[in-house]
């Protein structure tokens, strides 16, 4: 038999951390659209927006330094997160 690599409890970490982190993004993400929809600090929305972009670079970047399937498993976190940020937003409309 030979093994295909996968660390089971890695992925698992890593799946939790992207789910974590991106229950982070998106929350970020909806405080700065409400910001940015009431036209209050319209510059200071667009600056929290590169901030949410350079942390997702940096959380994915480094997860992919721990392997292919950490980067599957943060991913699959972080959609996780988003599926239940967008049920959230629909109950709230």
């Amino acid at each position: 038999m030979y093994s295909t690599g996968v660390d089971l409890r890695l992925a698992v970490l890593f799946s939790a951390g992207g789910l974590a982190f991106g229950w982070g993004y998106f929350a970020a993400l909806r405080r700065g659209i409400d910001a940015y929809a009431a036209q209050r600090a319209v510059f200071k929305s667009l600056l929290w927006m590169l901030a949410r972009l350079a942390a997702a670079a940096l959380f994915f970047a480094c997860a992919v330094r721990w392997g292919a399937w950490p980067l599957v498993a943060a991913f699959l976190g972080f959609l996780a997160a988003r599926q239940i940020a967008v049920r959230a937003a629909r109950r709230a409309a």
